[in-house]
């Protein structure tokens, strides 16, 4: 390990670069013919060295690297160094994330190194790339010495659990495989699964934790426990066939050189002839007592072969009682098949039964949709004539109101007309008859005053005549005065009466236009209800309308669920068609391996048979050319 670590510092201050401390401490500790470098985190200075140190190491014989924290490139130097190594038995490669270049350079150490026996593997992701992996499987199968793989907890999937199958049928060494904590899943369980009949070395493969159905499971165990029992039955008979040998071989050289003494014996003298003889007998005896030995070990034998025999009569019967399981087993599934598909043929007849119902529902509604939409036209129709009789009624109205209120404003006009006419003759005839009334008394005044002059003029001669006349005259203007007064009274009842007549007018026309008002606020009320009946009418169409479209998606949702129901059953009968199917296929393929395995079985026994048989024939000829050969050295004469 010295001249190692002294390698070691050269070529890292060659490549310029300093060793790890570590390294050297450890390479210094370490006892001879084993390298542990775990827990060190290793540059690629330090893989580039030992890749160039180990295939020239002829020491060590274990190299642990677990959890060093290998780089890709410190991997594949470190591998590729190991290519050439002829010693190296052990290599232990835990926890160190090795990903595709790793298993590439894995698979080409499987390739070359033919020394390795013991791969740890456990903690990387060699699973990850299939590419990679199928490289790594290829070298595995192209291996002839290594008898341990570990490759726990590499991400393993069914793809790479099938190259591994395909590698497994082409290894003859490995013996014990690890495969715990990956994800195999069903299809790579089964793959490997198969392939064991294929590999006669491989008795421990371990699968707990790959998502493996248990019956794939118990398969597995049940080949390794025959691969196991083969491995033992193997091992004892080459035991036996060693010690056989062995035995054979000694009876060999004992005869050789006893019938060498006897020629000596007989080319000496025939006293030596005489002790030779009865050192023969005693041979002879033990000859004999080993003769009954053998027998004894034949009876064994024969013993053991029928019990052999038996186990083999045994496994016929639970062949026949597999057979017998799997005839009732098909049986079964022929009649279960059968009643499922009458089900299945109730069950889409009923579906079809179902589902012309709904379509004729379907059809009655859609037609009913349509009167209903019909109907809803009508109503539509119905209500924009209505609409546009209420709008003309409404024009009507709006232009009768305003030709009402054009004639209330004009009448009103006319009537303050009127009025001011009035009002203005009034005061004109009230000015007028103030004004005559005062002419009348003013000129009264002035008559009488000139009447008064007069009379005082004319003095009482004339008093009488003047006063006739005057009277006479004052009659005539009081009369004239009283038909003025009289004219004007009448023009002014004519006045009065046309006032009253247009404040009657205006009067009438109020009620007119109250009539229209009231008229108008009936029709303005009987437009509301008819448009409150209206907008009833539209949302109880609406509503029915809305019912019936919800009627009918609730049935187009029953028919929607009807067929997924109907699509459904249709697919659990296909799953279970299909599960039934790989029950029967994997039956199928039990039996197979089962009656091949039978069949390798009695191959084997009838092989051990003629094997036994031969050696003892052989034995029983070797014991009897021995004691043929006994006589013949008692009965020799001497010289």
């Amino acid at each position: 390990m010295e001249e190692f670590r002294r390698s070691y510092s050269r070529l890292c201050r060659e490549s310029g670069a300093e060793p790890q401390e570590a390294v050297l401490q450890q390479l210094h500790q370490l006892p001879r013919g084993r390298l542990d470098l775990a827990t060190q985190s290793l540059t690629v200075e330090t893989c580039r060295a030992l890749g160039k140190l180990l295939p020239r190491e002829m020491l060590c014989t274990e190299l642990v690297l677990s959890d060093c924290m290998l780089s890709e490139e410190g991997a594949t130097l470190l591998l590729r160094g190991l290519c050439a190594n002829t010693v190296l038995r052990f290599l232990d490669l835990k926890g160190n994330n090795l990903r595709a270049a790793g298993a590439e350079a894995l698979g080409k150490l499987l390739q070359q190194n033919k020394s390795i026996q013991s791969l740890t593997l456990e903690w990387n992701s060699l699973g990850t790339w299939d590419d990679a992996f199928a490289t790594f499987c290829g070298g595995l199968a192209a291996n002839g010495a290594l008898q341990q793989l570990d490759l726990r907890n590499n991400q393993i999937s069914h793809k790479g659990a099938e190259e591994l199958a395909l590698a497994l049928k082409g290894n003859t060494t490995l013996q014990q495989l690890d495969l715990r904590w990956n994800n195999v899943g069903l299809l790579g369980g089964r793959a490997l699964m198969n392939c064991l009949p294929s590999n006669r070395t491989l008795w421990r493969l371990d699968l707990a934790g790959n998502n493996i159905p248990g019956d794939v499971l118990r398969a597995v165990e049940q080949a390794m426990g025959h691969s196991q029992d083969r491995l033992t039955t193997f091992q004892e008979n080459q035991a036996r066939t060693h010690v056989l040998s062995k035995e054979v071989q000694h009876l060999r050289e004992e005869k050789s050189k006893q019938f060498l003494d006897l020629l000596e014996t007989i080319d000496k003298q025939r006293e030596e002839m005489a002790k030779s003889s009865r050192a023969s007998a005693a041979r002879v005896g033990q000859l004999q007592e080993a003769l009954n030995e053998r027998h004894s070990i034949i009876n064994a034998l024969k013993a053991k072969l029928q019990m052999t025999e038996a186990a083999l009569a045994l496994s016929e019967q639970k062949a026949q009682d597999l057979g017998e399981l799997l005839a009732t087993a098909e049986q079964e599934q022929l009649s279960l098949s059968q009643r499922q598909a009458k089900e299945l043929k109730l069950e889409q007849q009923e579906a079809a039964e179902r589902e012309s119902k709904l379509l004729r529902d379907l059809s009655a509604a859609n037609e009913k949709n349509l009167l209903l939409q019909n109907q809803v036209e009508e109503l539509e129709r119905k209500v924009r004539c209505q609409q546009e009789q209420l709008f003309q009624t409404r024009q009507e109205l709006t232009s009768t109101s305003a030709e009402l209120k054009m004639r209330a404003i004009q009448a009103e006009e006319r009537l303050d007309m009127e009025k001011r006419r009035c009002r203005q003759s009034l005061e004109d005839s009230e000015s007028l008859r103030i004004k005559e009334v005062e002419h009348m008394t003013r000129h009264l005044e002035e008559s009488e005053r000139a009447m008064q002059e007069r009379v005082q003029r004319l003095e009482a001669a004339r008093l009488s005549l003047e006063e006739r006349q005057r009277l006479a005259h004052l009659e005539d203007k009081l009369r004239l005065l009283a038909q003025a007064r009289d004219e004007a009274q009448g023009a002014c009842l004519q006045q009065r009466q046309a006032v009253a007549e247009a404040q009657t007018r205006a009067s009438q026309l109020g009620l007119q236009v109250e009539s229209l008002r009231r008229r108008l606020e009936e029709l303005q009320q009987e437009l509301s209800l008819k448009d409150q009946e209206r907008v009833a009418e539209v949302s109880r169409v609406r509503v029915e309308l809305q019912e019936q479209n919800g009627r009918l998606q609730a049935e187009l949702a029953a028919q929607e669920a009807l067929r997924e129901k109907a699509a459904a059953l249709e697919r659990q009968l296909k799953v279970m068609a299909s599960d039934h199917r790989e029950a029967l296929l994997d039956r199928e393929s039990e039996n197979a391996s089962l009656r091949e395995k039978l069949r390798l079985r009695e191959a084997e026994i009838a092989r051990i048979r003629d094997e036994e048989a031969q050696r003892a024939s052989f034995l029983q000829n070797a014991v009897l050319a021995y004691v043929q050969g006994s006589p013949v050295r008692t009965l020799s004469p001497p010289k």
